[in-house]
């Protein structure tokens, strides 16, 4: 990703002392522990005129729930700048820098993954296809039922593990009735749980970060 951005003309700055937004102890409902992360997190942050992050779920918890966290807080200020500067990705590449082209190039046929964060809490749907549009050699296919959760959403896929592979079953078959060789998304969270799967069946599709995909060629 960062290779990415100073392609795309940016001063990227990596604070190697960053750890977690905050987001799985909040949704387990330890709200003071999460606030602890949170904080650490608004502080690693400061001062920086952008914040740029992989994954679509990390941006929408900062940007929903920190205000909800942060409501009667004297780190109520510290949240709102925050909130108008932090962008996922491809949100960031698109919208902001108005960069789409890399002259990235990987042959073979993919499909889009839309993580639940990206469509639902970041209302991303068009940046990454206008990126994957641009990258030479590379046959972007949609799925049946795209934009279907993957079954992880965190504690999730281990308080209903069962449920969750079911539903990690239904969207890699999707993928693969597309005949994509390659299954491409903005969240990590999303690609960890899918490839496990995968891997855990044997079957030969490959998931990839959007990040790794404009990387490519160059």
């Amino acid at each position: 990703m960062i290779r990415v951005l100073e392609k795309a003309g940016c001063t990227v700055q990596y604070n190697a002392e960053q750890t977690c937004c905050g987001q799985p102890a909040f949704n387990a409902g330890f709200r003071e522990d999460a606030k602890e992360v949170c904080i650490k997190f608004l502080k690693d942050f400061s001062g920086t005129e952008y914040i740029v992050s992989p994954s679509a779920s990390c941006t929408g918890f900062v940007k929903n729930y920190y205000p909800e966290l942060f409501i009667d807080s004297s780190y109520k200020k510290d949240v709102k700048n925050t909130g108008k500067r932090i962008f996922e990705f491809t949100d960031f590449l698109v919208n902001v820098l108005h960069y789409e082209n890399f002259n990235a190039s990987l042959y073979g046929k993919a499909t889009y993954h839309d993580s639940c964060a990206a469509l639902r809490e970041c209302k991303i749907k068009t940046e990454p296809r206008k990126l994957l549009s641009r990258v030479k050699g590379l046959e972007l296919v949609e799925m049946d039922d795209v934009e279907t959760c993957c079954g992880f959403g965190g504690s999730f896929a281990v308080k209903f593990e069962s449920i969750s592979l079911a539903m990690a079953d239904q969207k890699v078959n999707h993928a693969l009735k597309t005949g994509a060789e390659y299954m491409i998304s903005t969240d990590l969270s999303c690609l960890m749980h899918l490839d496990g799967y995968i891997r855990h069946k044997g079957l030969t599709l490959k998931t990839l970060h959007i990040a790794d995909v404009l990387s490519s060629g160059w």
